[in-house]
C-alpha cells in the first residue's frame, strides 16, 4: 500500500497515512485519462452558435423575375444561399457537445489521475482544514507552510464556505469537495491537497 506523509495546517509532519493500493496504487491508465478529459472539456462548451439559413433571413418573398423567357437562370429566392446575403447553408446551430463515458472508464479514469499524483508525490494529505474567518492572508500563509507555490487543488470532505471564500481570490487555487473531485481539476492543478477526511470518502466511493 503506498504511504504518505500526514500533514498537519501549519505544515508540520503528523505522522503517516496508508492510502488504498486499487485506487492510489494502479498504474494509470493514460488512454483512458485522455478520453475523460476530452469528455468534461466537450461539456465544458457553450455550444450556442448559430447562423440563418434560408427561412430565417429577412426578404425574398416574391419570385424575382419570371420562370422562362428572360433568358437567365431560374430563381424562386433573393435569399437562397447563392445570393449575397442569402441564407447559410449547413451551418452550426445550437447544440449540446456533452456525451458519456461508460462508469467503470470513468471511474478508472479517476483512479488514474489519483494515482498519478501520487507517483510524482504531488499529493499533501492533511490532518484536518478549517478556519475562523474567510482570510485570504490566512490561506496564503497556510500554503506558505506546505511550501506550495504551484497551482493547488484543495479537497475537502464537505462543501466548507470558510475555506473556499478564503481561497477564490488566490490565482491558481481550486477548492472542492471530495464528491466533486474530477479528473479535469486533478490533471489541470499541479498538486493535490487534500483531507484525511476526504481521502476516506474518496476511498469509500472508488474502492
Amino acid at each position: 500500500m503506498p504511504k504518505v506523509t500526514l500533514f498537519d495546517q501549519k505544515g508540520s509532519n503528523v505522522g503517516e497515512i496508508e492510502l488504498n493500493e486499487s485506487i492510489f496504487g494502479i498504474e494509470p491508465n493514460q488512454s483512458v485519462l485522455f478520453d475523460a478529459i476530452v469528455m468534461q472539456r466537450a461539456s465544458l462548451r457553450q455550444g450556442t452558435h448559430k447562423v440563418k439559413n434560408r427561412s430565417e433571413v429577412a426578404g425574398g418573398g416574391r419570385k424575382p423575375w419570371r420562370q422562362k423567357g428572360t433568358g437567365r437562370a431560374r430563381q424562386g429566392s433573393i435569399r437562397s444561399p447563392q445570393w449575397r446575403g442569402g441564407g447559410t447553408v449547413f451551418g452550426p446551430t445550437p447544440r449540446s457537445y456533452a456525451y458519456k463515458l461508460p462508469k467503470k472508464v470513468r471511474r478508472l479514469a479517476l483512479k488514474s489521475a489519483l494515482a498519478t499524483k501520487v507517483q510524482e508525490a504531488n499529493i499533501l494529505v492533511l490532518e484536518s482544514l478549517s478556519f475562523e474567518a474567510p482570510k485570504t492572508k490566512e490561506f496564503v500563509a497556510f500554503l506558505n507552510n506546505l511550501s506550495v507555490d504551484t497551482k493547488a487543488l484543495i479537497v475537502t470532505a464537505n462543501v466548507d464556505e470558510t475555506v473556499a471564500l478564503a481561497a477564490r481570490n488566490i490565482p491558481g487555487v481550486t477548492v472542492v469537495e471530495a464528491a466533486g473531485i474530477n479528473v479535469l481539476d486533478l490533471v489541470g492543478h499541479n498538486k493535490l491537497i487534500i483531507t484525511k477526511a476526504a481521502v476516506e470518502k474518496v476511498e469509500e466511493v472508488l474502492a
